[in-house]
């Protein structure tokens, strides 16, 4: 019987999380798109490109937070058939369940993923390991030829600010990778060398010129992986409440002991509205970087913004 409840449960909460994201889909249609695309990424990418050829092995770092609007939607066609090792990045900034469930559905598509902290340094070992032995067959053939031995060379690609140079620095043990929590820091591509067995590529964050994906973008605006300029901080905030209170494992009362305010019909404008009254002297900007800064923090919990199709 527990079983049972616990499949019934399973598949509410998925239900629940379908319907945010239809309701997501609703709320942008009234906002101003989000697009940002800064002068360094067509260079970059351009020269990313080239310098992939060259790779033995490529180490996509996404946020764990949101995996899928983290995905760059031409990785797969940059990449083709090379080895490929998934990282998500700020592990400590989701839940239990939410790694879980993003596990679960990366092994049943066959791919490596590792979680980690870049930070901190959790899933580095791991991950230089697992680099290492992907590529192992790099030197068997270059052996085979009668070529000298070299390192592996895995190049570290993802959006912006997702971690790609602090795992680097963590890696290395050293800081050789500027490294700062705010999107375009990371403006050329810079190979270091990790051991006598590895070098990585350290690349700026890569978005598509034109995100058409405005549900993607609001959470890029809201995990702080994008570029202000490129979002109305109000209009953000204001979903980002209206999401939390229909995240099943979060609800309004997060928010309330916080802020000691109601959220009023799930209408998250509203409730910024009030926070600027009793806070910021009416300051609708202020007490929307307020929330946007407090759900970063995790003031709020750790939860993710995305949860995968439900693995059958």
């Amino acid at each position: 019987m527990k079983n049972s409840n616990n499949l019934l449960d399973g598949h509410q909460r998925e239900g629940e999380w379908s319907t945010l994201g239809a309701d997501l889909n609703y709320w942008i249609r009234h906002i101003r798109p989000v697009q940002w695309y800064p002068g360094h990424i067509a260079k970059t990418e351009k020269e990313l490109k080239e310098q992939l050829k060259l790779m033995d092995v490529v180490i996509e770092v996404r946020d764990a937070r949101i995996p899928l609007a983290t995905s760059h939607p031409q990785m797969d066609a940059w990449l083709g058939n090379r080895k490929r090792i998934l990282v998500l990045n700020r592990e400590d900034m989701i839940s239990t369940a939410d790694r879980n469930a993003w596990a679960s559905f990366f092994s049943h598509q066959g791919i490596k993923v590792i979680f980690a902290n870049g930070k901190l340094g959790m899933g580095s070992v791991k991950l230089g390991r697992l680099a290492k032995s992907l590529a192992i067959n790099v030197n068997s053939k270059r052996r085979s030829k009668g070529l000298l031995p070299r390192p592996v060379r895995a190049g570290i690609v993802g959006y912006p600010n997702v971690g790609k140079s602090s795992l680097i620095n963590r890696l290395l043990k050293r800081r050789m990778c500027t490294a700062a929590p705010r999107p375009g820091v990371t403006r050329e591509l810079k190979w270091v060398r990790f051991g006598k067995d590895l070098e990585l590529l350290d690349s700026p964050g890569i978005l598509p010129m034109r995100i058409s994906d405005q549900t993607a973008a609001i959470k890029l605006a809201i995990c702080d992986d994008i570029g202000e300029r490129s979002y109305d901080v109000s209009d953000v905030a204001a979903i980002l409440v209206q999401m939390l209170v229909r995240l099943p494992e979060v609800g309004s009362e997060p928010l309330y002991n916080r802020y000691k305010i109601d959220v009023d019909g799930n209408c998250g404008k509203t409730f910024i509205e009030k926070l600027s009254r009793q806070l910021f002297n009416g300051d609708a900007n202020q007490a929307a970087f307020r929330v946007l800064t407090d759900f970063r923090k995790g003031r709020f919990g750790w939860n993710a913004l995305e949860r995968p199709p439900m693995v059958l």
